[in-house]
This record gives C-alpha cells, sequence and structure tokens, in this order.
C-alpha cells in the first residue's frame, strides 16, 4: 500500500476509533516474521511495546533499495509500522533520507493523537529507518593500501 492511499482512506474517516481501528487493519496486513526474526538483533530500542525491524537493502550507496518488514507486540503499533513501511519500504537510500515524515505524520494526524509513550516509539522506528539509509547511502570504505 502507498501513503498516499493511507492519507486518502485517514482523510475520510473523520472519528479517531475508526483510525485507530484502521491502523490495526494495515497491521494485520504486515508479513509474518519468523519466530527467529523476533530476535533481540532486530529490535528496536525506545519502544515501550516490543518492535522488531528488518531492513534488506539491494544495491548500495544512495541508489540502494531498502526495503523493511517488521512486527510489534501492539496492534496500533503493528499500524504505525504498517505506515512507516508504506513511506518508506521499496525507496532509495537517498530518497528515505529525504522524506519529511513529520509533516506525513502531521497530515495523518498522528502527532497530535498519539500517546507520548507512541510517538517516542515511533520516533525511534524513524530513526532507525534513517539509520540503516544513512549506513546504505554511505559510500563503501576505499579498500586498504600495503
Amino acid at each position: 500500500m502507498q501513503i498516499e492511499e493511507i492519507i486518502d482512506n485517514f482523510s475520510v474517516l473523520d472519528e479517531w476509533e475508526d483510525r485507530y481501528s484502521y491502523l490495526i487493519e494495515l497491521g494485520r496486513g504486515l508479513e509474518p516474521l519468523t519466530e527467529g526474526e523476533h530476535s533481540p538483533v532486530y529490535k528496536v530500542r525506545g519502544c515501550a511495546s516490543q518492535v522488531w525491524l528488518i531492513t534488506e537493502t539491494r544495491g548500495s550507496g544512495r541508489d540502494a533499495v531498502l526495503r523493511f518488514r517488521g512486527d510489534s507486540d501492539a496492534h496500533i503499533v503493528r499500524g504505525l509500522i504498517a505506515v512507516l513501511f508504506a513511506l518508506y519500504s521499496g525507496k532509495k537510500a537517498g530518497e528515505i533520507l529525504g522524506i519529511d515524515e513529520k509533516a506525513v505524520l502531521a497530515q495523518l494526524g498522528l502527532d497530535s493523537h498519539l500517546t507520548p509513550q507512541r510517538s517516542n516509539g515511533l520516533a525511534s522506528m524513524v530513526a532507525r529507518v534513517k539509520a540503516d539509509a544513512t549506513a546504505a547511502a554511505a559510500p563503501a570504505a576505499a579498500p586498504a593500501t600495503q
């Protein structure tokens, strides 16, 4: 699903209860992780709920394409993960670094309708995505000369 579709769907839902239900539905559509992928290696720090994020990178440099998979033990957080994946997954590292996620989240109203804990967790997930995009976009280290 594309972020534009989520924004459109949010715009027709007047009540926040309906928007939360929609977020939960989005989260149900996430590709499941294996038991082994629910590992501390993939855990996102700074989230009150448990969140796992896996980044798969194809290519290198700013043109590297990043695909994300993830999960959470909280339904609404799974929905937030789905929103972030609609915003970032399948895009080039350079593109991801140029996205103004605060504007998109404000457009959805998420900037003012999440608890402080969920907002902090969302910020931690965004920071992880941006860090992975930064790492992918970094030029390869030159081979050491002897």
